[in-house]
């Protein structure tokens, strides 16, 4: 996904004019950051009662090439770009011809490939390769930052789409590269120490969607209501199937177990609520647990970082 913002760590940080994504028609510069809004009251919903359906916001939609890699020449070895998106956005199916680090400084997005859709946080990042074919989106406020690595200059960290891990070393290298008047050997010894830093993350917040049509009905279900209770056993008598043929289904179509598909979707749906805002309470009765206390392990086990670290400063 091209010009799209990830979240960084909940400390201040002067955003620089966005430039223009190099394959997207030219923006105006400046946009200033928008106030955060101030965080829902929310009552705890009981695990399993019916959400009253949300107005829907405005969506922005936007459209970029497909381009194949390396078929432009860009006059870069890393280039930056950032920009606070002021409604939910969603970015059509594009590509690049150079690869891309997606991060956020605020707030939460999405990377779609094929069937595996990757949430993009402050803390986790997402190499994108150039040439692939990608989707995405952004929720109204994220802040949402890019570096686009030359093809010709930087070998690819990964032949197909690899989470990242944003330290504080390589945010700080990062920014620095935003930094205007840098000199030419300031930059270039800095783009070779975020090639040295820069490796993939045995942390991610990665959902591979099943297909097939007796998986169907699961994923609907969840993606419907994350706060869905209903075992591996109980959905293999609502499927008339066994347990064992499920679970099955579930390695062979998103290479891991029911239970822990079921804690990525939530965990995905959980960073997206704590990003707008929500406490963590909130967030847990949304997404079916019956404690913060209960979340939270949960969520670490998934993501390997607390809540605390997706919610808004």
């Amino acid at each position: 996904m091209s010009s799209t913002r990830h979240p960084a760590a909940p400390r201040p940080v002067v955003p620089h004019p966005a430039t223009p994504h190099p394959t997207e028609a030219p923006r105006e510069t400046g946009t200033p950051r928008p106030a955060r809004a101030p965080r829902p009251a929310r009552a705890s919903r009981p695990v399993g009662a019916s959400r009253a359906p949300a107005a829907r916001a405005v969506r922005e939609t936007r459209s970029l090439p497909v381009v194949a890699a390396g078929a432009v020449e860009v006059p870069f070895a890393i280039q930056p770009y950032d920009e606070v998106v002021a409604r939910d956005t969603t970015w059509g199916e594009h590509s690049h011809p150079f690869h891309e680090l997606l991060w956020n400084e605020r707030g939460a997005s999405s990377a779609v490939v094929g069937a595996r859709v990757w949430t993009i946080t402050p803390a986790l990042g997402l190499w994108m390769p150039a040439g692939t074919l990608h989707s995405g989106s952004a929720i109204a406020g994220t802040w949402f930052r890019a570096s686009f690595f030359g093809f010709h200059t930087t070998p690819s960290l990964s032949d197909t789409p690899v989470a990242v891990e944003i330290t504080p070393l390589l945010r700080l290298l990062l920014e620095r590269l935003c930094e205007p008047g840098l000199s030419a050997s300031s930059r270039e010894v800095t783009e070779a120490l975020v090639l040295d830093v820069l490796e993939p993350s045995p942390r991610e917040l990665l959902v591979q969607a099943p297909t097939s049509a007796l998986l169907r009905p699961i994923a609907d279900a969840l993606r419907a209501d994350p706060g869905d209770q209903r075992t591996l056993s109980q959905w293999a008598v609502e499927l008339a199937v066994s347990a064992r043929t499920i679970s099955r289904a579930f390695a062979a179509e998103t290479g891991t177990s029911f239970a822990r598909w079921v804690a990525s979707v939530r965990a995905q749906h959980a960073v997206a609520l704590l990003a707008r805002g929500w406490d963590v309470e909130a967030v847990a009765a949304e997404v079916g647990y019956r404690s913060a206390s209960a979340f939270g392990a949960a969520f670490r086990r998934t993501t390997g970082l607390t809540p605390g670290a997706f919610q808004v400063s």
